[in-house]
């Protein structure tokens, strides 16, 4: 069990407690810095200083004196008027790691959250009420306000809540569960608020989601290279030692583990002095992307470890009105996944491309009876339009900033569209590799009776459970479809984690 706000929480961490019965909890220190913290806050509301947030206004309204009585007032009517997020809701998984990320950083004990409120996160976590938070609306500075309104309204009986795969309002669950809403006091609602936890939930989602697709694209660019007839030469260890990036040397040495005993290898009846360079560069091309994101993974692992929200308050007597809320380091590294993301696309398309050629033994469009059947001519068109698609998705949102609050917050890092842009490329590489997936399965059939590595007939076995060797034209749109749910799933997962 991992302990919010004391333990260092990982990546595979965080992934854990959304998907498992695994748990994170408070213990003692955890709860002593909380409430250290929470009387900090109580000391300066009860002394002469004026603090952002805490005894002002919001934004161009700092300059405002907030009176002690209303400090709870403030904080409710924060939350109700930053709630101003529309379009579709993420999903259920990604508003409940906000909810676990949130909870590790308000843990940290600077931020000013009382036990009542916090141990109110913590309930919604155990009984599973997730907040419905809709995708739009975050500038990535002040933090992720928009978004961390929505998901902090159940707090104080608003907003709505997953139930049975629906949204309904939050009330109708927690009169369900005897529950009542709370009241915030003062920091409170800006400390729920303030924070780049949506970026970060996004972040962490698409690293698990491409670190599998990382390994899943190795595999199967080595299929492609061996229905193709390819070089084993490019992968050998010697030549990515003078040229040592961590991301190339791994590729290199995947690819090299598995064409180890494959009979096609070993009983290849030409040479080639060159392959393309979809082929013989997968190390130095899948390789920069696994460098992007091992970068992405370092940032997101300190981001999660942070305290993003705004005051800092460090003791009775020091707040401190800064920038930890600002997303730009974490919307340039997104940024610059995505478009490594892209790239595993847009070289899996061309390695499709060459498969259909019809050189080197295969058939043209990888049939026996191409003219009256079109083969596999149609799918690379999709595949082009999906990596066309990554192609204008792969803009750097943090190239951009539009000012917001009246000018006081002019500069802003759009991390937040870093982030869905960073899964929706994700999202479409994988349908890519399940074309490509399904043109290797083919060109290996034109191998026959030669066979590959274990691993390699692993995986082609697997594919053949569930799409069988096109022999005429059929509806491959369908194949296509039940691959990418092989993607998806378990097994496949399974036998890619051995690589």
């Amino acid at each position: 069990m991992k302990i919010y706000g004391v333990d260092r929480f990982s990546l595979e961490d965080v992934i854990q407690t959304v998907h498992s019965t695994t748990e994170a909890a408070l213990n003692e220190k955890s709860q002593s810095q909380i409430l250290k913290s929470k009387s900090n806050v109580e000391s300066i509301v009860n002394s002469e200083m004026t603090v952002y947030g805490i005894n002002t206004g919001f934004g161009p309204l700092w300059d405002t004196k907030i009176s002690k009585e209303e400090t709870g007032k403030l904080q409710r009517n924060l939350l109700i008027s930053h709630a101003v997020g529309v379009g579709n809701p993420i999903s259920k998984d990604l508003s409940k790691l906000m909810l676990i990320t949130k909870a590790h950083a308000l843990a940290k004990g600077f931020s000013g959250i009382s036990m009542e409120t916090y141990e109110r996160i913590l309930l919604l976590l155990e009984k599973d009420i997730i907040p419905v938070v809709p995708e739009q609306g975050s500038v990535g500075a002040s933090g992720d306000l928009a978004p961390l309104s929505h998901l902090f309204l159940p707090l104080i009986g608003e907003g709505k809540v997953w139930k049975n795969g629906k949204p309904v309002p939050t009330m109708e669950v927690l009169n369900q569960l005897n529950i009542q809403p709370i009241e915030l006091q003062a920091k409170e609602g800006l400390a729920l608020i303030n924070g780049t936890q949506f970026i970060l939930a996004h972040a962490l989602v698409g690293l698990d989601k491409m670190k599998y697709l990382l390994d899943l694209a190795d595999v199967i660019g080595t299929m492609s290279l061996e229905a193709f007839s390819g070089n084993k030469s490019p992968f050998m260890q010697e030549l990515h030692e003078v040229r040592p990036y961590e991301g190339t040397k791994l590729v290199a040495q995947r690819i090299w583990k598995l064409l180890e005993n494959s009979e096609i290898v070993e009983n290849q009846d030409h040479y080639r002095v060159q392959d393309p360079y979809s082929l013989r560069c997968m190390p130095q091309v899948h390789g920069a992307s696994r460098n992007a994101w091992n970068h992405l993974k370092e940032m997101a692992e300190i981001e999660l470890n942070s305290v993003t929200d705004n005051p800092i308050v460090l003791d009775e007597k020091t707040a401190i009105s800064g920038g930890n809320f600002h997303g730009q380091p974490m919307a340039m590294v997104l940024d610059y996944a995505t478009l490594a993301a892209a790239e595993l696309g847009n070289i899996s398309d061309r390695r499709s491309y060459l498969l259909i050629e019809g050189k080197f033994g295969l058939p043209r469009l990888l049939t026996a009876k191409s003219g009256l059947n079109s083969g596999f001519m149609i799918p690379q068109y999709t595949a082009a339009a999906l990596v066309t698609e990554n192609k204008t998705l792969c803009f750097p949102a943090s190239a951009d900033s539009i000012p917001t609050s009246l000018g006081q917050e002019d500069h802003v890092s759009m991390g937040s569209i870093s982030g869905r842009k960073f899964n929706q490329v994700l999202n479409n590489l994988e349908k890519i590799l399940a074309i490509e997936l399904m043109y290797a399965c083919q060109g290996l059939e034109f191998r026959r009776p030669l066979k590959s590595s274990p691993m390699i007939e692993e995986v082609f076995d697997l594919v053949r459970t569930r799409v069988p060797k096109l022999e005429d034209d059929r509806l491959i749109g369908d194949d296509i479809q039940l691959i990418i749910e092989l993607i998806q799933g378990g097994k496949l997962k399974e036998i890619i984690s051995k690589i």
